[in-house]
């Protein structure tokens, strides 16, 4: 069975056709900078051959359409057919209270995911489009499963995931923390165990999920004790754009001094803030890096953050949970920057965690490993994320269970 794995979000595209009985990737590649003029397209095939198209995508239909076309390319594609793909697996970034797990797509789930559009205004819309697209494309007798980014986190307990304010907001607007990158959190723990060669269920772990966008979660016997996201993915750590967690009031405050409606101070917080506001460089962390290592105060301010909001967020977690079996650090900056990675643990020795440097400084560009002592008292890892394998998973898994 091969399933075709789409991972959208609100200017790009990455998919995966993978042939589930082995789990081998057949094709990959993005669509970048989509609805610009300088986008750009990126795909490799099984003969692992990556090429990158300078090409105008105006909007998600159109970079499905490349998609499609590459893949039943008579020199370089991978299927002899559109018929050669079984399904098509989507990563949702919210499904509200409605979804706990992975569904096949109809057009009540379709109506269900725009209702709650406006907790991940970013992403949820450019998913429905590109369902919709899928189905015009590729038809709609092909199976679609729609594959959760908060599913995996309702299995949080109440007091972990309600605020407190007054309860009847919760009760009509679903007010509650709702957690992402749950694709990626659920397939490093899983990773985690196999290397462990322990039982997931048995584990209390945490999973650093670190990129333009960055999440920590807890999670204990395979369930999401609590993590840092929320209601919306603005919530938590500081990120590329976004703000992360800060005093509501600043809110108000801002409306108030600057003259801000609502919307343009959610604007702020999601676009202008974070990395970008705090460095006034750049939103790539790899760019605030370097001119952090230059002297540059902001960055080195940004990067500082960063640090804190982590040990912060990992101390609370081993006390949540009542202790760690292993750390796992993951995605763009989780993966590469080991300077973070080691500077964290020097506030963790009194849990008797030890870092071994060499193995650290090594561990990079999608190698994956572990990267503490053999006498560290909690391990820790550096596992890359692998979310269309995830998706592609689900999707196999529920079309399955339908049968």
């Amino acid at each position: 069975m091969n399933i075709l794995a789409i991972n959208a979000g609100s200017s790009s595209l990455k998919y995966g056709l993978i042939n589930m009985k082995n789990e081998i990737i057949v094709a990959k590649g993005s669509c970048d900078k989509i609805g610009s003029k300088e986008s750009f397209f990126s795909y490799v095939t099984s003969a692992f051959r990556k090429t990158k198209l300078k090409i105008e995508i105006k909007n998600h239909k159109e970079a499905i359409g490349e998609i499609v076309r590459i893949l039943s390319d008579k020199k370089v594609g991978v299927v002899t057919s559109l018929e050669k793909i079984a399904a098509i697996g989507h990563r949702i970034a919210h499904g509200g209270v409605f979804f706990d797990k992975s569904i096949i797509i109809n057009s009540d789930v379709i109506e269900k995911i725009d209702s709650v559009s406006h907790l991940a205004p970013l992403h949820n819309k450019m998913q429905i489009e590109t369902i919709r697209a899928c189905q015009e494309i590729l038809g709609k007798s092909k199976k679609e499963v729609a594959v959760f980014d908060t599913a995996f986190h309702s299995s949080m307990n109440p007091s972990a995931f309600m605020f407190s304010i007054p309860y009847k907001y919760y009760k009509k607007y679903k007010i509650r923390r709702y957690g992402f990158h749950g694709l990626s959190h659920k397939f490093v723990c899983e990773k985690c165990a196999k290397m462990m060669n322990k039982d997931v269920k048995t584990l209390k772990l945490i999973s650093c999920h670190l990129g333009s966008g960055s999440s920590i979660a807890s999670v204990k016997n395979f369930k999401v004790v609590d993590t840092s996201m929320g209601f919306t993915p603005l919530d938590g750590l500081i990120m590329s754009t976004r703000s992360g967690a800060i005093d509501p009031s600043i809110i108000t405050f801002l409306q108030k001094e600057e003259g801000l409606s609502s919307k343009e101070v959610e604007n702020i917080l999601n676009k202008q803030s974070g990395f970008l506001g705090v460095s006034g460089i750049s939103s790539d962390v790899r760019d605030v890096k370097k001119a952090a290592n230059e002297g540059h105060e902001k960055s080195i301010l940004a990067c500082n953050i960063l640090k804190h909001q982590i040990i912060k967020l990992i101390g609370a977690y081993v006390a949540l949970m009542n202790g760690c079996d292993a750390i796992i650090f993951t995605a763009g900056i989780g993966e590469n920057y080991w300077k973070l990675r080691e500077e964290i643990f020097e506030n963790f020795k009194y849990l008797g965690i030890e870092i071994d440097k060499k193995l650290n400084k090594t561990t990079v560009e999608r190698k994956q490993g572990v990267i503490s002592t053999k006498n560290s008292k909690i391990a820790v890892f550096v596992i890359p994320t692998n979310e269309e394998l995830m998706i592609a998973r689900e999707a196999q898994k529920t079309i399955l269970n339908e049968a």
